[in-house]
């Protein structure tokens, strides 16, 4: 009869082997929480760099997107310079 009662109870050295895996689980845990934490800052680091980059890029294009505006601007100013030109010139002559 005790020893069916052994068998159902853990004993004191099953009881250490559990909290050293408990402890071992815990410790794991820990480099693992660690671990994360570094690529979270790795993370941030590479969102505040790409953040960066896209101000960059922003920039870039607002600025090309304006030059582009001037060329156009610049171009029916030509446009309109050369017909009133020619049709100024071409009544004058008459």
């Amino acid at each position: 009869m005790t020893t069916a009662q052994d068998r159902s109870e853990p004993t004191l050295s099953d009881v250490i082997e559990r909290l050293d895996k408990l402890a071992q689980n815990q410790e794991q845990l820990a480099q693992n929480q660690e671990q994360l934490a570094q690529n979270q800052e790795k993370l941030t680091q590479e969102q505040e760099r790409f953040s960066q980059k896209q101000e960059g890029f922003n920039e870039r294009f607002s600025n090309y997107q304006q030059a582009t505006q001037w060329v156009v601007q610049l171009a029916f100013t030509l446009i309109a310079s050369a017909t009133l030109t020619v049709i100024i010139t071409s009544v004058l002559k008459r």
